[in-house]
């Protein structure tokens, strides 16, 4: 893991990117099965043409399983990076840092709904977040 080039901030924002991934590739595949489903569906009553795609089902059905593999993939990536996180997250003592550090980074909650479950202003969130990320750098940096 090159946890050790990445600033705290870069490693702990890894799991919201791979979560996007994760959900754009979803939305292809729903968006794949819409389309087998309309070219099953499709009826009329002229014969079709002889030169007619009679693959263009199967060739849909493998893109879908290919884009599920790719997801299940990314998700196996993402549960062993959230793992890591949590195990950074863990090595900070200050109980509050860690909650903020959970809530924005394995939640994927917004400044404001971190403020507003926590109590805190939003100017003294972003002060606590700097101090969390900073000892979050030296955790990281450690070892090496």
């Amino acid at each position: 893991m090159n946890k050790q080039k990445l600033s705290a901030k870069d490693f702990l924002s890894q799991a919201y990117r791979i979560d996007q991934r994760i959900d754009s590739k979803i939305e292809q595949v729903s968006s794949l099965h819409d389309l087998a489903a309309k070219a099953t569906s499709t009826l009329s009553d002229v014969p079709p043409s002889g030169t007619r795609n009679i693959r263009r089902m199967e060739d849909i059905i493998c893109k879908i399983v290919d884009l599920e593999a790719e997801i299940n993939s990314d998700i196996y990536s993402l549960v062993d990076l959230k793992r890591k996180i949590i195990e950074v997250i863990k090595s900070v003592s200050n109980t509050e840092y860690q909650t903020i550090l959970e809530l924005r980074y394995l939640c994927f909650k917004t400044w404001e709904q971190i403020a507003v479950d926590m109590c805190y202003s939003i100017h003294h969130l972003y002060k606590m977040h700097n101090a969390a990320l900073e000892v979050c750098n030296w955790i990281l940096n450690r070892d090496t």
